[in-house]
């Protein structure tokens, strides 16, 4: 597969794009300028653009004179106005898995996630559930000792536990806990039921 650099003037649209595209080109924007251009344009054999209007769009906002891309001439003209609908369609069916999610993000340190992943893919509902819970905590919940830290030593056994409990991103506090900032929180009873069905040795901390 090879990729040729094309001049932005040299591409056009496709007329009939049946995808909305708006609303997604300053993330894209954002992606190219800190990530640069990782994702050719897939083009047809006269230019118009079979995949990647909205690159195509970030790319003439951040003021590109070309960008690469693939020439799609191994398809027929049938297959590209499927191949046009279906590189969207596919990407709709994946889905998060919102505790890992969080783990990544949490490594992330020294880039501003936040410009992509702000609500962290909650739906209305699930945000008013998380807020509704984060109210109901009473402030001595950060003021007294009644919290237990857990340090783990690999990655697998930390995944294990986000899993087991679905651990989730918390950034939020009250009055003067606003700097409670972020952490994760699981209630107490939870985690005392999971743990006593559990044959622990409690002196050594390790499963019999």
């Amino acid at each position: 597969m090879k990729i040729f650099e094309k001049k932005l003037s040299e591409l056009k649209p496709y007329a009939n794009n049946p995808r909305k595209n708006k609303g997604a080109v300053q993330g894209v924007a954002d992606s190219i300028k800190e990530f640069g251009f990782k994702n050719p344009i897939v083009i047809d054999k006269d230019g118009v653009i079979v995949a990647g209007h909205t690159r195509y769009e970030a790319a003439k906002q951040l003021g590109y004179k070309s960008v690469p891309c693939i020439i799609a001439d191994d398809l027929t003209d049938e297959q590209i106005k499927a191949f046009r609908l279906v590189d969207n369609k596919t990407a709709e069916k994946a889905e998060w898995d919102l505790p890992k999610l969080d783990l990544e993000l949490m490594e992330i340190q020294g880039i501003d996630m936040e410009k992509w992943f702000d609500e962290l893919g909650e739906d209305e509902e699930k945000k008013k559930e998380k807020e509704s819970m984060l109210e109901s905590m009473e402030l001595k919940a950060f003021e007294h000792y009644d919290y237990l830290v857990i340090v783990f030593d690999n990655q697998m056994d930390w995944l294990n536990v986000v899993n087991m409990f679905g651990l989730h991103k918390v950034n939020a506090g009250y009055g003067a806990t606003k700097k409670v900032g972020v952490g994760r929180v699981v209630t107490g009873k939870r985690f005392f039921e999971a743990v006593r069905h559990k044959d622990f040795d409690v002196k050594q901390g390790t499963k019999r």
